[in-house]
């Protein structure tokens, strides 16, 4: 599980080859949704039909944060986690773009 913040985007490319599904716990359900290259987590989450929280989608607020519990997930922008919190997992699924086969994340509530 890694969670890494880098100043672009993975590629469409990369995201194609790479992710597969993105599994996401919400209110205590899992959904399973396979993942389309380019979406964030956030947008995935939205195809799924969840209602996760968000507020700005810049990756300022951190409303959208959730823990990544498996996979490893980029952020295109950072300005509200602290490096600590995302040693630990945690992402703001607004700018996370899936890098790995399977990524699964957790919204708490």
């Amino acid at each position: 599980m890694t969670a890494e913040f880098r100043a672009t985007a993975p590629s469409d490319q990369t995201a194609r080859e790479a992710t597969e599904e993105v599994v996401i716990t919400w209110n205590g359900r899992r959904y399973r949704q396979p993942y389309t290259a380019g979406e964030s987590l956030l947008e995935t989450a939205r195809r799924a039909g969840i209602s996760p929280p968000f507020s700005c989608e810049a990756g300022e607020c951190a409303t959208c944060m959730a823990l990544l519990k498996e996979g490893q997930v980029e952020m295109q922008a950072n300005t509200a986690l602290m490096p600590d919190e995302v040693d630990e997992g945690w992402v703001l699924t607004c700018q996370g773009y899936p890098v790995t086969k399977r990524v699964v994340v957790e919204y708490q509530e």
